[in-house]
């Protein structure tokens, strides 16, 4: 332990797992004994992480779904040099801002079709296999089309989310009533679920497989993008119910699937204490960890510890600098000035800005030759159904109609070769949209980060990827991968990693340690998710925090909101340590999570 950070409590939830043979780490308990599964079978992490994908799509599908998109990191036993896989479909090609404008909306919906862009998940995993996996795709596939065909016992969670919106679905999306409201009634914990279109939308796949490995993947992806492509198209061009309390159809078409296809790119990176943090490059939220962590690289260990109230403090008005600058730099454009934004001067300058009190103010830095946008920064939203109150206390967060804050789910895996892969699926939700019976999936909702403001590097554009919040992390040592790990939370996801690195990095703290100490997060931000609010200076805070600390953070001027004990976030690792063993761990919030390795 690091003397100027709090201890790390004796007990902790589950033990830090060790071994040298293979680590799984996910969301949920199937994805994660599917994903080990196949190491012991003599698969490799990629065959394991794509197994547990398509086990994830099926077992937690409202945190996400085939209709959805996802963002990894990996390294290779061949390769230590950490690899994006891209995985995040563009907008349509009708998915103009006068089209939204027309369609009377000034935010792009939080569900609804229209608010779709072209599903990037399952190309992605299917390229990931092709590529660096081992297995043919229907042995990959064989879990999920078990669970989805034969039933699996449904997580709490999913029947808290199905309860929440069936009145919606009742009433506006019958598809969707159909499959998750059987006989009319929210499934109780325990229950065997199913969905057989999807299992026969996956069995189509993996029968277009066979053959020689590789030329059968590909064949599975085509089939993929010319059946669920027409069929996706032909469902969104009725309207149906969407979040603004207004019908609307769809822009997506068959075409848009044809278009997509899943690629590599290099990360972006930062060293901080002896250690390199690679993530996902600005056209995600991914460079926000690495701006914080270089403002907070300038102060000393004992302000770095979110256990205390300095601590807590200095993480927070660091986040808000980092997310201003988010929402006035990032996007999917070659020009953003990542160089500047990433850099030790840069940082230099902003650290100047954090005082002893809260920052209530928007305050994006100055980047020469580059204009910073400002977004609309709403406290609340009245031009919907529903009002825009109760933003960020806990995860996640869904309303009656379907729309969603911070739903998402993370898998890690680690094998005996030297493997490493971390990947954030997310979007398709079961609530995004309605329910499409042919290939038993829905839509998702990521064009809602994208504004319909003119002039910003996340303004709306046909063929352009919106401005995710997926970001998973890659830790190196020496040019050596050392942690792969992630998680859920939307706007929060780097904010609770963020808590973790200072945690093992700087304080010492074992993994499991670091994922159950108390979490805390900043909504002094442009939210990512409709109707798109911000809170200046508010801050959420678990309970464990203590009373002490948060009345000092409120002294200090945050706006203070209380998520519970255990009410904030669901992170998980996977890793190796110098002498070569393999480690992982995972979250406990939520019962759901869980890692397995040996």
């Amino acid at each position: 332990m690091n003397p100027p950070f709090t201890p790390a409590p004796a007990f902790s939830t589950r033990p830090t797992l060790r071994g040298t043979f293979g680590m799984s780490a996910s969301t949920h308990w199937l994805a994660t004994a599917s994903a080990q599964s196949v190491l012991e079978r003599g698969g490799n992490a990629f065959d394991a992480a794509a197994a547990a994908a398509f086990v994830l799509h099926v077992v937690e599908p409202h945190l996400n779904g085939p209709g959805g998109d996802l963002t990894a990191i990996f390294v290779s036993g061949a390769d230590p040099q950490p690899t994006v896989l891209m995985g995040q479909g563009p907008a349509p090609a009708a998915a103009t801002r006068e089209h939204f404008l027309a369609e009377g909306l000034d935010l792009i919906p939080g569900s609804g079709v229209l608010a779709a862009a072209v599903p990037g998940a399952v190309d992605a995993w299917l390229l990931l296999l092709r590529d660096h996996g081992t297995w043919d795709l229907a042995e990959v596939l064989a879990y999920a089309i078990g669970y989805a065909r034969d039933g699996h016992p449904i997580a709490a969670g999913v029947c808290r989310t199905i309860a929440t919106v069936s009145d919606f679905f009742l009433e506006h999306w019958p598809t969707s009533a159909a499959q998750w409201l059987p006989e009319g009634k929210v499934p109780q914990a325990g229950d065997l679920v199913r969905n057989p279109a999807w299992a026969s939308t996956l069995q189509r796949l993996a029968d277009a497989a066979h053959g020689a490995r590789v030329s059968g993947i590909d064949a599975a992806r085509a089939l993929w993008r010319e059946q669920a492509g027409r069929a996706a198209g032909d469902f969104a061009a009725t309207a149906h119910r969407h979040s603004s309390g207004r019908d609307h159809s769809g822009v997506i078409t068959a075409a848009d699937f044809a278009a997509f296809e899943a690629g590599y790119e290099r990360p972006v990176s930062i060293d901080f204490r002896g250690y390199t943090i690679a993530k996902v490059g600005a056209w995600s939220q991914g460079p926000v960890l690495l701006q914080t962590l270089q403002i907070l690289a300038g102060f000393s260990d004992d302000r770095l510890d979110p256990s205390t109230a300095l601590g807590a403090h200095t993480i927070l008005e660091a986040q808000k600098l980092a997310f201003a600058d988010r929402d006035a730099y990032y996007g999917d454009d070659e020009n953003i000035p990542l160089d500047v934004l990433l850099s030790p001067e840069y940082a230099a300058q902003r650290r100047t800005l954090i005082a002893e009190t809260a920052s209530h103010e928007f305050r994006p830095g100055r980047v020469a030759g580059t204009e910073a946008f400002r977004p609309p920064l709403r406290t609340e939203y009245s031009n919907s159904d529903i009002d825009g109150s109760g933003a960020g206390v806990g995860e996640p967060t869904i309303r009656p109609n379907g729309e969603t804050r911070g739903d998402t789910c993370h898998l890690d895996v680690v094998d005996q070769w030297g493997n490493f892969i971390s990947a954030t699926p997310s979007g398709g939700w079961l609530q995004s949209s309605p329910y499409i019976p042919e290939i038993g999936f829905c839509l998702g909702t990521r064009l809602q980060m994208s504004w319909l403001e003119t002039g910003g590097p996340a303004t709306l554009e046909p063929g352009k990827r919106p401005r995710t919040t997926l970001t998973p992390t890659m830790v190196l040592k020496d040019g050596r991968a050392v942690a792969a790990l992630g998680s859920p939370g939307g706007d929060q996801q780097d904010q609770w990693q963020l808590l973790y690195l200072l945690r093992t990095i700087v304080g010492g703290y074992e993994p499991q340690q670091a994922i159950d100490a108390p979490a805390l997060h900043t909504t002094s931000l442009a939210g990512s998710f409709w109707p798109r609010t911000w809170e200046p200076g508010g801050a959420v805070v678990e309970d464990r925090i203590g009373t002490d600390v948060i009345a000092k953070l409120e002294r200090r001027g945050h706006v203070v909101a209380r998520a519970g004990d255990w009410g904030l976030g669901r992170l998980s690792v996977a890793g190796r340590t110098g002498d070569g063993v393999l480690y992982a761990a995972a979250n406990p919030r939520g019962m759901q999570g869980y890692a397995a390795g040996r």
